[in-house]
């Protein structure tokens, strides 16, 4: 009987899909037995959150070869408008998953559309510039969200950047996003059980996008953005798919973080420069372009400072050496040239034997 061969493209697929399934499995058996703590529980949401900003970010960085600080603002403007869809409609749609569906789809649509909007200018530089004005984009995002007022009476929905009270709605009418203070009162249809369906279905696209033929150009571009031009490649049109597309996921990942909160501020600590270097760390040390690596970097940095939360002043000292250790492990030339002996001595030679008896 002839052997069905996988390729090597489908075995890493599944490997990736098997490891977040694996992880989403443990888990799931941990919270149904009551063996995780409150606070482990409280992050359940979060880190599917951050799988997926981390692994949309991995395709503009790691697969289209551009810097990009900006992924935070990406988030917030999905967080916000599904947020503000799901108050809007939270009478008028009643069933749940319904309202959190169409919430998914409008937050991604709205991240895409800004970057599509952003990336027309942006796409144009190069290197560090690039960098430099896609973290300037994340902050203005984040700071007019900040200072903007939006409530809606009998007349309709009105804007005001001055205050609630510039808005001069009817004495019935009701303020959903209150500048600094945000929204609250967002219904919290987020669950483990949905972010990791998101993770799946963000895999999914990823993965096929990499592995496809614009896949295929786009990587093209990171690797030689002259040779692939010169031999017919929209450089323009792939640039922005990868950039529109890194952007709806992490529309996507901010409606998930949007609904898991009562209330959702734009705050820097939730939006800001700091979460967009966060990401990029989950990036950089999962591996660029690893998308698997990124899963697990985003699960592994999210889950360890609460892990060591009970030894107070040490906790973040040996988070710093963590990152230190995972950083020489993943570029470090002598570690990787020990990995590859590792491989060749020990790993590839009985992988290589277990396949040839399975042959006979």
């Amino acid at each position: 009987m002839k052997k069905f061969n996988l390729s090597k493209t489908t075995k890493d697929n599944l490997w990736t899909y098997g490891i977040v399934l694996v992880i989403a499995l443990i888990t799931g058996i941990l919270l149904l037995t009551g063996n995780l703590s409150s606070l482990m529980e409280g992050l359940l949401v979060p880190i599917c959150s951050y799988v997926i900003l981390a692994v949309s970010l991995n395709l503009t960085v790691g697969i289209l070869g551009e810097l990009s600080l900006g992924h935070a603002g990406f988030m917030c403007v999905g967080a916000f408008t599904s947020a503000f869809f799901s108050k809007l409609t939270e009478n008028v749609i009643t069933v749940d998953i319904v309202r959190f569906i169409l919430a998914i789809i409008i937050g991604a649509a709205f991240a895409g559309l800004m970057g599509i909007l952003i990336g027309m200018p942006v796409l144009r530089l190069k290197g560090d510039y690039l960098a430099i004005v896609t973290l300037a984009f994340g902050e203005i995002i984040k700071n007019v969200i900040n200072v903007l007022y939006i409530g809606i009476d009998s007349k309709g929905i009105h804007f005001s950047m001055k205050d609630s009270m510039a808005l001069g709605l009817e004495p019935d009418g009701k303020i959903i996003i209150k500048g600094a203070q945000g929204i609250t009162g967002t219904p919290k249809d987020s669950s483990f059980l949905i972010g990791v369906i998101l993770i799946f279905i963000t895999l999914f696209i990823v993965l096929n996008l990499i592995h496809s033929r614009d896949g295929r150009a786009i990587m093209a571009i990171r690797d030689n953005l002259i040779a692939a031009e010169s031999v017919g490649i929209n450089i323009t049109k792939y640039k922005m798919m990868a950039f529109s597309i890194s952007a709806a996921l992490a529309g996507v990942a901010g409606v998930l973080y949007a609904h898991n909160l009562n209330s959702l501020m734009a705050t820097p600590k939730n939006f800001g420069y700091n979460m967009s270097i966060m990401i990029l760390v989950y990036v950089v040390l999962g591996g660029i372009g690893n998308i698997k690596g990124s899963v697990i970097a985003a699960v592994v940095l999210t889950v360890l400072p609460e892990v060591l939360r009970g030894m107070n002043n040490y906790r973040m000292l040996i988070y710093a050496i963590v990152l230190i250790v995972i950083m020489l492990f993943s570029w470090s030339p002598k570690c990787l040239e020990w990995r590859e002996v590792f491989m060749e001595k020990y790993i590839r030679p009985r992988f290589a034997k277990k396949t040839s008896e399975e042959g006979k």
